[in-house]
């Protein structure tokens, strides 16, 4: 299966490609570098963890592939067409790293407003929801309001939000990170099964070394800022991964070679 991967992200176009792109904020106090000659290419259907340390630029790459940043130089093409072209194209769904739902909507009522705004029929948006409401195993929590669900529910009401409307390219940003370890476990399980599914092309923010491993066919190891990439690491692991995988010596490699790439990006700067 690993080897299908492989070959597909060597002969497909790629989804995401980026080359020397750079970014700089301008202050109060000057300017700031966010990220520094960031390159890479990103296959269909790969699913790639960045992780680094606070302020490195993993959530800042993700904004600029939305469109919500702008590159100060490089190129940045999202299948084929500028961010911009691709946000009005709606070739993304994005999770944010709060499930930002709205508290006088029901989950089916958050789910539906991207269908709302975009101008699905009625019958269709009722169709959709149900759906990714199944997808998420929220089959039956449509009625009820965020704060009826805990934490794990409400992120994959957020999750079901952005597959609402059938992007091919899924962006999440650190969906987990205030979730505690049990919770995280079981929805990284959950969000593996669900890619397995829908083969969507997934860029996943994280600060976990265990998340990024267990979830990824790629993992894209950035510096502290400005934010490079130190290393991309290509996943040998089968794509059905258990979590006991991470007591796998396979595991324990790439976990090892992520964590030397962290400490090689801070020897760097």
């Amino acid at each position: 299966m690993m080897a299908n991967v492989a070959t597909l992200s060597q002969t497909s176009a790629p989804v995401i490609e980026a080359k020397g792109v750079n970014l700089v904020f301008q202050t109060a106090d000057g300017p700031v570098q966010a990220l520094k000659d960031v390159s890479l290419s990103v296959a269909k259907g790969e699913f790639v963890s960045f992780i680094g340390p606070s302020g490195c630029g993993k959530t800042t790459f993700l904004r600029c592939v939305a469109a919500l940043e702008t590159p100060t130089s490089g190129t940045l093409t999202v299948n084929g067409m500028t961010p911009d072209a691709a946000r009005r194209a709606r070739a993304y769904g994005y999770v944010f790293q709060a499930a930002g739902l709205y508290p006088w909507r029901t989950i089916a009522g958050n789910i539906r407003l991207p269908l709302e705004i975009m101008g699905f029929p009625r019958g269709e948006q009722d169709a959709r929801v149900d759906r990714v409401l199944k997808m998420v195993d929220l089959e039956g929590f449509g009625r009820k309001y965020p704060w009826q669900l805990s934490g794990g529910m409400q992120q994959r009401a957020s999750i079901a939000r952005a597959l609402a409307f059938d992007a091919d390219i899924l962006l999440m940003d650190e969906p987990f990170g205030a979730l505690d370890e049990i919770v995280r476990d079981r929805l990284n399980e959950e969000v593996l099964r669900l890619w397995a599914r829908t083969q969507k092309t997934t860029l996943f923010v994280t600060h976990s070394i265990p998340e990024a491993v267990f979830l990824s066919t790629k993992i894209v190891v950035m510096s502290p800022r400005p934010g490079r990439i130190t290393d991309v690491i290509d996943s040998p692991l089968p794509r059905e991964r258990p979590l006991d995988i991470r007591e796998s010596p396979e595991f324990l490699a790439i976990a090892h070679r992520v964590r030397e790439g962290l400490r090689a990006g801070h020897v760097e700067v």
